[in-house]
């Protein structure tokens, strides 16, 4: 499963997962508490990194990426997995 996670409101996610044409599921973290579990909230000044992360079935992280492009990482964790 791929899952999206951005700091924006349900709102916000819509219309960007729209006009992108995304085929995977944005989680809303307004609180910030997932992106900054998983290393996405380093610098809170200036707000959110894309980054990667494939979990295994068992909860580990298997990949961590720093920079990721939310347009090809889809395609790019399909070919991985």
């Amino acid at each position: 499963m791929i899952l999206g996670v951005s700091f924006d409101t349900p709102a916000d996610n819509k219309k960007f997962a729209e006009k992108f044409h995304f085929n995977f599921q944005l989680i809303c973290d307004t609180d910030r508490k997932i992106g900054t579990a998983y290393g996405a909230n380093v610098d809170p000044a200036k707000g959110a990194q894309r980054v990667g992360v494939i979990i295994a079935p068992d909860g580990k992280i298997k990949e961590w990426h720093e920079r990721v492009d939310a347009r090809a990482w889809p395609a790019e964790v399909i070919k991985t997995i």
